[in-house]
């Protein structure tokens, strides 16, 4: 009788143990050949960055020049060359002229206005007093579209009446200036003129 019952334990042990142990087996197969999940990234976004391209401003004609140091406030008139080659002004002595045909006030290159010196009629002429500037002084330039423009004194030269001034028309170094031109020294009766051009060299405030 217990023979018999030691029997029928150890089939029954097999008959249970055998189907299990298959299974776990093909649980554990079946686990290896299932690919793992790739895990989950958490990117951070961001916007990404753009550049910021800032169109140049439209520079207009000027029409009011302005220098608090020297209480001056004139009109300003575009013109062009006279017969002779020279830089054109006009005839009032209390404004002051700007050579048209190179830049505006606050475009690249130089910018010039040129403007009366000495006395007429008893009243003193716009530029009289423009070599009382000096280095670090601000002048202030009016466009045509109310936009007011300041430039600051760089510095102040004179030039002889012949001597050549193409630096005062032209520059390369892809900056705005405006230079203001005038007379001074002495008066030369013979060739009426006087016997200095003085030269106020600005540069704009950005």
């Amino acid at each position: 009788m217990q023979r018999r019952k030691k029997v029928i334990a150890q089939r029954l042990f097999i008959v249970v143990t055998v189907p299990l142990v298959s299974l776990c087996a093909t649980f554990i197969i079946l686990y290896a050949l299932i690919p793992l999940r790739n895990p989950t990234i958490e990117v951070e976004k961001t916007t990404p960055t753009v550049a910021r391209i800032t169109a140049p401003v439209a520079v207009t004609d000027p029409t009011q020049l302005t220098i608090k140091n020297l209480n001056i406030s004139a009109p300003i008139t575009p013109q062009g060359l006279t017969s002779e080659g020279d830089m054109a002004i006009d005839e009032d002595p209390e404004q002051v002229a700007w050579y048209r045909l190179g830049p505006k006030p606050g475009e690249e290159g130089s910018a010039v206005i040129a403007g009366h010196y000495g006395w007429k009629n008893g009243v003193a002429s716009v530029f009289t007093d423009l070599n009382k500037l000096v280095k670090g002084d601000e002048i202030s330039m009016t466009g045509k579209d109310g936009r007011v423009m300041t430039f600051v004194v760089t510095r102040t030269e004179i030039y002889a009446p012949d001597q050549d001034a193409t630096s005062v028309f032209k520059s390369d170094d892809g900056k705005a200036h405006l230079n203001l031109i005038t007379c001074q020294g002495s008066w030369n009766n013979s060739l009426h003129t006087y016997s200095e051009r003085l030269v106020v060299f600005t540069d704009l405030v950005e």
